[in-house]
């Protein structure tokens, strides 16, 4: 059926389709555990009519693309960058290296490091007209709106972002977004405060630095406690990429047209928005605050089991036993908590989990904290607004979306996204015009 690769040579490496409306009998390869959908294509009736396509909605079994960045097995729970454990990364790396891996495919030397580095603190400022520009958004204007906005309007400011096909633009294009991001999001959250921004301290470190854009007052020079820049640094490598979640698919969407990076990311940062995607958290803080005490947990618990209530931060569409970022995640509230204090929902929060974990009904359908469970009480405590937290997400996503939207463009099998669809609207219709139908 196809000029298939060599591994799928052996007749034991295709799958045997008959076709019962003809009769005929095709071999599909099979690579990598799947088929080509094109090789679905030639089964035909006859060479007038199509050839079958597959349906499905949200992708859930389809892959749409080869990709070395991130490995995930749901079922064993999982979560590789570039090879690397998530959990040796969070426990002993930093962002901007994590960050380096996913671009680069390879952890940096010392000398690369600092190089890297070096080049992202640089890059920290905005022109002033971005400034300009977000001024101009209403007061109570959402800071995911605000972002996304402002990410797409950035490559208005690098007209050679557009030059996608040289790999030193390319370069320059990811080292300006990693950079300018927690710019851009600290500048949203001031905005909604009604505070002057205020600009990047390039002697501070990554998350030091947007600690500062996002809390500096009047203070000569802003000192972020240590524990609190760690835990906010092991949260932006955990999200830092997720294979292809519903933003990354977008961002290689929108880049398989081959526009540039910045309007690339915006579409992921607008799939972010959406409540299904980056709002997890922020469900899970009101589900905490509905339920109201530990005495109220057996009671809400029967609702969700009546269909009456949901349980929001458990389960995972990938993650079939356990997301392997929920237990670092844990550790991260300790630390957090022993500088802020106790949220007063954390104790809610571990009631509920205990008793979810223990009991039968959410054991057997696989429901179980995921990461979204205690991020956001971990945002609150860093005093961020319920709106802020996705905006944080979308920080750490960055260079998860950089480094797809990179493979992307030097992949040679990837064309402009162009799904099929199944038509279920009227054929053949006869046109009236206006004047008869109105009469």
């Amino acid at each position: 059926m196809t000029d298939a690769p060599a591994a799928a040579a052996d007749p034991a490496a295709s799958l045997t389709v008959r076709d019962n409306r003809t009769g005929s009998e095709y071999e599909v390869p099979i690579v990598d555990g799947t088929i080509r959908a094109a090789d679905l294509g030639k089964i035909r009736t006859s060479d007038e009519e199509p050839g079958l396509a597959v349906y499905d909605p949200g992708f859930v079994n389809t892959a749409s693309c080869r990709s070395a960045v991130t490995f995930i097995d749901g079922d064993k729970g999982i979560l590789e960058y570039r090879g690397y454990p998530i959990e040796q990364l969070a426990e002993k790396s930093n962002f901007l290296e994590v960050a380096y891996l996913l671009i680069h495919g390879e952890l940096p030397t010392k000398e690369q490091y600092d190089a890297w580095v070096h080049e992202i603190t640089y890059h920290t400022f905005v022109h002033e007209n971005v400034k300009s520009f977000m001024h101009g958004f209403r007061y109570d204007a959402h800071p995911m709106g605000m972002l996304m906005a402002s990410v797409g309007a950035l490559s208005t400011f690098y007209p050679d972002a557009r030059n996608i096909d040289d790999p030193a633009n390319r370069h320059m294009q990811i080292v300006r977004m990693i950079a300018k991001m927690p710019t851009l999001g600290a500048w949203s959250f001031r905005h909604a405060q009604g505070k002057p921004f205020v600009y990047p301290d390039n002697e501070l470190s990554y998350t030091e630095n947007f600690l500062s854009m996002l809390f500096k007052m009047s203070e000569q020079k802003f000192d972020a406690d240590p524990r609190l820049a760690k835990a906010l640094d092991v949260l932006l490598i955990l999200h830092a990429d997720h294979e292809q979640n519903c933003s990354t698919n977008a961002v290689r969407s929108v880049g398989s047209s081959q526009v540039d990076p910045y309007s690339a990311v915006a579409a992921g940062v607008a799939a972010l928005y959406g409540p299904l995607h980056g709002g997890a958290n922020e469900a899970v803080l009101r589900m905490l605050r509905r339920i109201g005490s530990k005495e109220n947990i057996p009671a809400f618990i029967e609702g969700v089991k009546a269909g009456n209530e949901k349980l929001m931060g458990f389960g995972h569409r990938v993650y079939k036993n356990f997301d392997p970022r929920a237990t670092i995640i844990k550790k991260a509230c300790d630390d957090v908590f022993e500088v802020t204090g106790v949220n007063p929902l954390l104790e809610i929060a571990q009631e509920l989990e205990k008793i979810a974990l223990e009991d039968e009904y959410f054991i057997k359908r696989k429901l179980y904290p995921n990461v979204d469970f205690y991020s956001g009480l971990i945002y609150e405590a860093l005093q961020f607004p319920p709106e802020m937290f996705t905006v944080l997400f979308a920080i750490g996503r960055t260079p998860g979306w950089l480094a797809q939207w990179n493979e992307l463009i030097q992949d040679k099998e990837q064309k402009i996204a162009r799904p099929k669809q199944i038509y279920t609207g009227d054929r053949q219709l006869t046109f009236v015009p206006a004047e008869e139908r109105w009469a």
